[in-house]
């Protein structure tokens, strides 16, 4: 008889972070100045000392309105990018060079002001941190020691800061071929930090790919993730996909946003499958947070008001590759599961109702337990359903002429 491969149990910090289900990312350095991407200095050709003369200007007003964009989202965790491949580091880099924000113009630790206005929203503070360095010479010429000068820089985040959430690690891929000597890096946060999260980037031609033994979550960047099999794996991944609501991650002269649908939808894509999401904004050189982009995840706050507990809670229940609609269960509550409806109608005057959305009756077979009610989340309104066997039927209402919440949630309560 072959023997089934065990799958591993999550430790509880991966746990803490699946529970956290949204977060936003926050691309902000001396780029944000140029309004042209955080790639700015390597595709545009930028001399080194002209970009550095960036932070003889660089003066942002405070930390306080990028938290509160992402407070007002719903979101539990706020990831930023305490230095980003320019090698300019908002922290206080506490001599290892004189690049870094107590050195620009305002003379401010910038992750100390973050940290301190995520505790005060109760948010988790994690922290970007680039691998690879546009700005230090030992990146292209002394490989060895720059690895050093990497792991003195996190250590500093480590310590220097109180507990975090976690460290997103960025660059990898810019040389693929050479030793990064992982496991002395990873091994000193896990010293220094037991409950962070280690997650390293594998880029746009990787998603999903598993790394190093120490990372604790897969990346999926601007791309859907997959289910994760962690059927024989050595150690529990998180999965978590992060995405832009333009098409670049630092402050650019880009308004070619996507539609809130499309986010709305990606964030309960991500959690059918049990994956976070992290949404992306590039505040203004200043620290502000251009308006589209505050609108945007404004709209993904008034969503998360009313359906938010079936994101952190919900874990993948009944979800088939291919089909949208999906249910997830309610991880705290054995009783509560949520029907997720994708592409629902609206009901109207012929006269001013434009037809729109499908049928709005879904079918679930191997759904166990006595169902007991079914309602919309937003309103309470009761659905008709039948649950024959493990068949659940649902006639999920269509909205009302003038609401349209792109995904609609349900709340399934058995007996």
């Amino acid at each position: 008889m072959k023997q089934l491969s065990a799958v591993p149990v999550a430790p509880q910090y991966i746990k803490d972070f699946e529970q956290l289900g949204l977060g936003m990312f926050v691309h902000f350095g001396l780029y944000s100045q140029l309004r042209q991407g955080e790639w700015v200095k390597k595709l545009r050709g930028v001399p080194t000392e002209e970009y550095m003369a960036l932070k003889e200007t660089f003066n942002p007003v405070s930390m306080a309105e990028i938290v509160s964009v992402g407070k007002a989202a719903g979101c539990k965790y706020i990831c930023l990018t305490t230095r980003h491949h320019d090698g300019f580091s908002l922290y206080d880099t506490c001599g290892l060079n004189d690049y870094d924000a107590p050195h620009a113009l305002c003379g401010r630790d910038l992750v100390r002001e973050f940290v301190d206005e995520c505790r005060r929203a109760d948010i988790v503070p994690f922290f970007y941190h680039t691998t690879l360095d546009w700005y230090n010479p030992d990146f292209y010429e002394r490989f060895d020691d720059y690895l050093v000068y990497l792991r003195r820089s996190v250590e500093i985040l480590c310590t220097n800061y109180g507990e975090i959430g976690g460290l997103w690690f960025d660059g990898n891929w810019s040389r693929k071929n050479d030793d990064w000597q992982e496991d002395a890096l990873y091994s000193m946060i896990r010293r220094l930090q037991p409950s962070a999260m280690i997650v390293n980037n594998t880029g746009l031609s990787a998603r999903g790919a598993k790394g190093n033994e120490y990372i604790d979550s897969l990346t999926y960047e601007r791309g859907l993730p997959t289910p994760i099999d962690r059927t024989g794996m050595t150690r529990y991944v998180a999965g978590e996909m992060c995405e832009t609501l333009n098409n670049h991650w630092g402050d650019a002269d880009d308004i070619d946003y996507k539609p809130v649908r499309q986010i709305i939808e990606e964030v309960c894509d991500c959690r059918k499958v049990g994956a976070n999401m992290l949404l992306n904004i590039g505040p203004a050189g200043d620290g502000t947070v251009p308006l589209m982009a505050r609108a945007m995840m404004s709209s993904v706050g008034y969503w998360m008001s009313i359906y938010g507990k079936a994101i952190y809670n919900g874990r993948p229940y009944l979800a088939e590759v291919g089909r949208r609609d999906f249910i997830l269960r309610d991880i705290k509550d054995g009783k509560t599961f949520y029907l997720f409806k994708y592409d629902l109608g609206s009901r109207g005057d012929q006269n001013v109702t434009v037809a729109s959305g499908g049928d709005g009756v879904v079918r679930f077979d191997g759904f166990a337990g006595e169902v007991e009610s079914v309602a919309w989340m937003d309103n309470g309104q009761a659905l008709d359903f039948t649950h024959e066997g493990e068949t659940l039927t649902v006639a999920c209402a269509t909205y009302p002429y003038g609401q349209n919440h792109c995904v609609r949630v349900a709340e399934i309560k058995i007996k």
